[in-house]
């Protein structure tokens, strides 16, 4: 079965299995985001905070994506590192409409990329910068600012506006996300 495998997979007919880790703080929409890339018959009617981590799937034209939801509350952000070492890629989503906690992700955000099991790897950031449509949101540009996102050398990263409730934005992170993971040695 091994070398079917590898054919099936040369020939394009497998898709590459890909780890990733959806992060940020509480009620950023992370949920929300990972469950409008799910296809339509999969996707959950109400969502709910989520506790401890749910793990999704979802696939795009040349990937299986395995996604490792973890709650952003903190009570439970010291559980992200236990998954840093099997990723190959990063969502960190912000919530734009919150101004105040704009300084405690940033801070979650240094903690993960000072990691020694994240430090060393250049492995892609996806950045979402939800509820963009919120009256009082902040510009995607506004967000990288606050997050001192032009301070990242050592990753390729992303940032992008979106709207995790209608799906907008979503599509243009993942292709990023999609390129970047494709062109890394894995």
């Amino acid at each position: 079965m091994g070398l079917l495998d590898k054919l099936s997979q040369w020939l394009g007919l497998r898709k590459k299995e890909v780890n990733v880790l959806c992060l940020g703080l509480d009620n950023s929409g992370k949920t929300t985001i990972i469950n409008q890339l799910k296809p339509v018959n999969t996707q959950a009617q109400d969502v709910v905070p989520t506790i401890g981590f749910n793990i999704e799937k979802f696939k795009t034209s040349s990937l299986s994506f395995t996604v490792f939801d973890m709650s952003g509350q903190s009570r439970y952000r010291n559980l992200w590192e236990h998954y840093y070492k099997q990723s190959h890629a990063i969502i960190f989503v912000v919530d734009s409409g919150d101004k105040l906690r704009m300084v405690v992700a940033k801070e979650e955000l240094d903690t993960l990329l000072n990691h020694q099991d994240i430090r060393s790897r250049r492995m892609p950031v996806l950045f979402f910068a939800n509820k963009i449509d919120l009256r009082d949101a902040m510009s995607s540009v506004k967000v990288s600012q606050l997050l001192c996102l032009e301070s990242i050398k050592d990753k390729p990263w992303h940032i992008c506006a979106s709207d995790a409730v209608k799906g907008e934005g979503l599509q243009e992170g993942v292709e990023w996300l999609q390129d970047h993971i494709k062109a890394m040695k894995m």
